[in-house]
């Protein structure tokens, strides 16, 4: 599944294709508020992720199947798979690919809702930091997760 599988930095116009899968997986995922329409995610994506952060993209085939992106600190600031290309090794091989870029230790967050995220990083051997009871934009309780590389 992973031989057929390209990580590579994104290309502008890599940005439809991922923001189609943010926005989709927040319209997918019943407890996940949308607090931004669609057209501002994009330019957000645009003007903020893309200037500011290493964003990788996992392509298959010529399609991008999901994006990873990571600012200056190693903070990962999102990492979200294309629904059909889900337990495919794309987000395994975007967290690995950050790995390697950023040996010194990565941070994200994630909600307390999304189990299958928590179970996904703590395989790849994040643990949990700290938690909050939701001071985001979204009001949903979050958890601050971290991987260090154990030499």
């Amino acid at each position: 599944m992973l031989s057929d599988l390209t990580v590579r930095t994104v290309r502008a116009e890599d940005a439809v294709a991922c923001v189609g899968i943010f926005n989709d997986w927040v319209d997918a995922t019943d407890w996940m508020p949308r607090v931004h329409p669609p057209e501002d995610v994009a330019r957000q994506f645009r003007e903020h992720v893309m200037a500011t952060c290493d964003v990788l993209v996992g392509e298959r085939d010529g399609v991008v199947a999901g994006f990873l992106s990571v600012d200056g600190e190693g903070f990962v600031a999102g990492l979200f798979v294309e629904t059909a290309a889900r337990g495919r090794g794309v987000g395994t091989a975007l967290l690995g690919a950050a790995k390697a870029l950023w040996p010194e230790g990565l941070t994200l967050w994630t909600f307390e809702a999304n189990a299958g995220a928590r179970r996904f990083y703590a395989r790849h051997g994040f643990v949990e930091a700290d938690r909050t009871n939701g001071e985001n934009e979204e009001g949903l309780p979050d958890i601050l997760l971290t991987w260090r590389r154990w030499s």
